[in-house]
């Protein structure tokens, strides 16, 4: 029995289960309890797959086909570091945040939030370490259904009417990727993943499978122009929740997709297909970008960047589906590129987000023309915003820098050069709309605005802030981080990294 990579699945289903038991003046310290031992034991399973290889785990005793097998190869193990982490200083920050949350809705939400967010974090780490097309179904839907939770904490109309389109795009995108289940299903009599990696053809309900999975599961993800649900989504949610839902579950789908094209689909997707999600990618970079810059709320600002940010991760697909005659070693960066793109952009934007929540709270508002003078208020807050902007731009030594610099590399020598001009004017892009933002801080007040009502706990900075420096170290420490991801050969596989 591997009981690291175990207990990372049941340790945030089981302390979501005692959170909801016991009195409310304990739940938030549980959960910062079992955040940590959560935290430990995805890095377990991290270190494992950097001592041993991929790991595998047999739940029960029963393997596929009849029962459920676990499994952490390099790109498992790079997503469980990034839960690990952004999960972890979450906890810290949210620990503080609801504190205020005291009365009527806010101390209902208070009391929710904390097993909606395990429940999460579980559904999480189960996606990253499923082999299984309808086991990662079943907690593709978990994440939802935890997700859609936590945004309507608060009970407010804004945010249920944000929920129930939120609602609904999930179940579409669900009914979608499941009807491509079904497909493969009815054709070769299992859904292991490495299994129909091996088995799946290239013919037309194979193909059928392929697109109906794919739209589905970029509709969760929040691809433009499936996108719509997004921005109220994430800009209605409390701070700690729009930081989730931006950084971690919109990541979820995209992995399931990686492992299908890469995988199961390899063969079946063709240069059409892959140039019509690049078109998506190039469509988000400025749809997004335009939207941003438009922008009078700060939540909104950001909930749109992660739209425009987004899109960097759909020219792999160009690549992947063979278009100009790409090589293999294209596609291996490209790859790279994109998962770092993944790691890079969770870190950024979870602090970002958590910035957020310290301007609202101090300014009492997320406009824009409230924040005049937070720079003087609160300079640690926006030099970490300011960080993590570096990481979205795409600055050296950022994380960003190097997942960008892959992705233009590989998108040049696959002779693929037009989605360059997209990858460069976005970071400009990027850049304009992040110069905005901190325009305003530093602006000063002037007379008639109102007092800077709130004060910020120094350990919700300080969370923000790791987050940001992380998003910088990572570019720093790159070739490790690279290293780990290719454990396994999760990218240049025929008969499947899991």
């Amino acid at each position: 029995m591997n009981a690291a990579l175990q207990g990372s699945l049941l340790a945030p289903f089981a302390g979501a289960l005692l959170v909801l038991l016991v009195p409310e003046k304990l739940k938030a310290r549980i959960t910062l309890v079992v955040s940590l031992v959560t935290a430990g034991l995805a890095l377990g399973v991290v270190r494992e797959v950097m001592r041993d290889g991929v790991v595998h785990e047999r739940a029960g005793g029963w393997g596929a086909p009849l029962g459920i097998d676990l499994a952490a190869d390099g790109l498992s193990a790079i997503h469980l570091l990034m839960t690990a982490v952004v999960g972890l200083l979450l906890s810290l920050y949210a620990f503080y945040y609801f504190r205020s949350y005291d009365d009527g809705r806010k101390a209902r939400a208070r009391s929710l939030f904390w097993p909606f967010w395990l429940m999460l974090w579980g559904s999480m780490h189960a996606l990253f370490l499923s082999g299984d097309l309808f086991n990662l179904y079943v907690v593709l839907e978990l994440i939802g259904l935890a997700a859609i939770g936590l945004v309507i904490l608060t009970g407010s109309r804004e945010v249920l009417g944000a929920g129930m389109r939120y609602l609904m795009v999930a179940m579409a995108g669900s009914m979608s990727y499941l009807l491509g289940v079904v497909l493969l299903y009815g054709m070769y009599g299992t859904l292991d993943l490495g299994s129909l990696n091996a088995l799946a053809e290239a013919n037309p309900l194979t193909r059928a499978a392929c697109v109906v999975m794919t739209v589905g599961l970029l509709m969760k993800t929040a691809v433009f122009p499936l996108h719509f649900w997004l921005p109220p989504a994430h800009a209605s949610a409390t701070a700690p929740v729009s930081a989730l839902l931006s950084a971690l579950v919109v990541k979820g789908s995209f992995y399931i997709l990686l492992r299908l094209w890469f995988g199961v689909f390899a063969d079946v997707v063709t240069p059409a297909m892959g140039w019509l999600l690049g078109a998506m990618g190039a469509g988000a970079i400025l749809w997004g970008s335009y939207q941003a810059l438009r922008q009078a709320r700060l939540k909104m600002l950001i909930a749109h960047s992660t739209v425009a940010q987004l899109g960097y991760l759909m020219f792999l697909f160009p690549i992947v589906a063979g278009a100009m005659d790409a090589g293999g070693a294209y596609q291996l960066e490209a790859a790279k590129g994109t998962v770092y793109h993944v790691l890079s952009h969770a870190l950024a934007k979870a602090s970002l987000f958590l910035s957020a929540g310290l301007v609202m709270t101090a300014a009492g508002s997320d406009r824009l023309r409230d924040m005049r003078g937070l720079a003087e208020r609160l300079p640690l807050t926006i030099f970490t915003m300011a960080l993590a902007g570096v990481s979205l731009m795409g600055l050296p030594p950022s994380g960003g820098f190097i997942a960008k610099w892959l992705i233009a590399h590989a998108v040049l020598g696959s002779g693929q050069w037009w989605w360059i001009v997209f990858v460069v004017g976005g970071g400009l892009l990027t850049a304009g709309y992040m110069f905005l933002m901190l325009r305003s801080a530093f602006l000063e007040r002037q007379d008639g605005d109102p007092d800077l009502p709130g004060r910020v706990s120094p350990a919700m900075e300080y969370a923000a802030l790791a987050l940001a420096l992380a998003g910088v170290l990572i570019g720093i420490r790159a070739a490790g981080l690279l290293d780990i991801m290719m454990i396994g050969n999760p990218f240049g596989f025929t008969g499947g990294g899991l």
